[in-house]
């Protein structure tokens, strides 16, 4: 499904999801994924990759800073959102 839906190599991890034609892969909060269909960028989808702490799903008392980033069909990464 990764490979299908274009995430590249270096952004894949445990979950992978398809919301409104965007492909959302890993540990992504809600937050960034409603921006994402409300801006309808020319991304593929949104990715966190890993297993950051303060992540939805790894929240605990060691949160750590982590950028949700954007992916594209060219291969192209950016920093969508910093958390």
């Amino acid at each position: 499904m990764k490979a299908k839906y274009g995430v590249p190599s270096a952004l894949r991890t445990c979950h992978t999801a398809l919301v409104e034609g965007y492909v959302i892969e890993g540990h992504v909060p809600a937050d960034a994924i409603t921006r994402l269909l409300k801006e309808k960028p020319p991304v593929i989808g949104l990715a966190v990759p890993g297993m950051p702490g303060g992540s939805p799903g790894m929240e605990g008392n060691r949160p750590e800073p982590y950028n949700v980033l954007a992916f594209d069909r060219q291969g192209r990464v950016s920093v969508y959102v910093r958390k």
